[in-house]
């Protein structure tokens, strides 16, 4: 999951600094997602006691979250000072120093890890922490710089907020949220590449051997076509497992079909506004996908 491009104000106040660092944007969607592992996980209407494990697990996930975003952005500060979509966070602008940086990330790790293993369950803890551990350090300073297929494999990271949601009301971790990790397994590399399509030059000059940088965009545009192909199969799993109902599966089959198509495009004839559709699309696709597993969960239990 990636942040959008955004513009900072020439001057932030400290706690701003901090927050920025966060990646809110990403944050919300990882904790969304965990949110629907946790709805997911617990059939009919959640009881009162639920509600309030549902509501520290989402906490304590997204604090570990934010260190793991803090984490990067201290890695990452040389490469993001280069590249104009990253360029006005604090760490490459040097407004915050990399001990404040390394300080307020283990800080966060902390008090989400405690918050998980005495009020949800060691499980979730356990889970979380090894998620901080695969992208804070496997995928940014192992993957990354390394090779092309760095989201491809680094997006198990980013794949496990159902998992984390779903251990956390569940207390193990069952075939349903295994589906859920796939589906965002799968949409990871689409989703990313469409940007780096567009952002090529930025990947180019940090040094980052992203897929078009290393293979060229024709290549690139035919994997994100085969992997909208293969996503599509992954969003009508939970249906034909019985997970979800009808109301799910035609969302799921609109979004995907959608997704193909806006693939089919980028790869018949690319332009820079086209990717930028893609990337954008692909974020619509996530949300809406998981907001009807979501409403499809309550229509089954009341019907």
């Amino acid at each position: 999951m990636s942040d959008s491009p955004s513009k900072a104000a020439p001057s932030m106040s400290i706690a701003n600094q901090y927050y920025a660092l966060m990646k809110p944007r990403v944050i919300q969607l990882i904790v969304f997602c965990a949110l629907i592992g946790m709805v997911l996980a617990v059939p009919g209407v959640p009881t009162m006691g639920e509600i309030g494990t549902a509501v520290l697990a989402c906490i304590g996930i997204w604090l570990v979250s934010g260190a793991a975003a803090a984490f990067n952005c201290l890695i990452e500060q040389h490469i993001d000072a280069k590249m104009r979509r990253t360029a006005w966070r604090p760490t490459a602008r040097g407004e915050l120093s990399t001990r404040q940086a390394l300080v307020f990330s283990m800080l966060l790790c902390a008090a989400g890890c405690v918050l998980l293993y005495v009020w949800v369950n060691p499980l979730t803890m356990w889970l979380t922490l090894a998620t901080f551990v695969g992208y804070a350090v496997i995928y940014t300073v192992g993957l990354k710089p390394r090779t092309p297929q760095n989201i491809v494999i680094g997006g198990a990271s980013g794949a496990m907020p159902p998992v984390l949601g779903w251990a956390a009301m569940a207390g193990d971790v069952g075939p349903e949220a295994l589906m859920l990790f796939l589906i965002i397994f799968l949409w990871t590399p689409p989703h990313f590449w469409a940007l780096a399509l567009y952002r090529v030059d930025d990947y180019r000059k940090s040094g980052l051997p992203m897929l078009p940088v290393t293979h060229g965009s024709a290549f690139t545009r035919l994997h994100i076509l085969l992997y909208t192909i293969v996503l599509t199969a992954a969003c009508l799993m939970p249906v034909a497992y019985g997970m979800s109902g009808w109301f799910y599966g035609v969302v799921a089959l609109v979004l995907s079909l959608g997704f193909i198509v806006y693939a089919w495009r980028l790869w018949k004839a690319y332009s820079d506004q086209l990717a930028r559709k893609t990337f954008r699309f692909s974020l619509i696709h996530l949300s809406v996908l998981f907001a009807a597993l979501l409403i499809d969960h309550y229509i089954r239990g009341w019907f």
